[in-house]
């Protein structure tokens, strides 16, 4: 059995709109999100759920793996 660990990333959040994408360090918030989560021996592979196509672009480009879902899935 695989495991893979997703991790969602919206854009419009209420709080803080953008925030995956938020710079830190001189990269985005996700990048270092999804660099942490490689580092668990039990995930088989990780993915970014976003909502929002620069979310998705981001993600691209820095080779990371990344499906969109609709802006209603909860």
């Amino acid at each position: 059995m695989r495991t893979i660990g997703v991790i969602p990333a919206r854009f419009e959040s209420s709080r803080f709109p953008g925030k995956p994408l938020a710079d830190i360090l001189g990269r985005p918030m996700i990048w270092w999100v999804y660099q942490q989560c490689l580092k668990v021996e039990e995930l088989d592979r990780v993915i970014v759920a976003t909502d929002d196509p620069r979310i998705g672009e981001a993600c691209g480009g820095y080779g990371m793996d990344w499906l969109m879902t609709s802006k209603d899935c909860a």
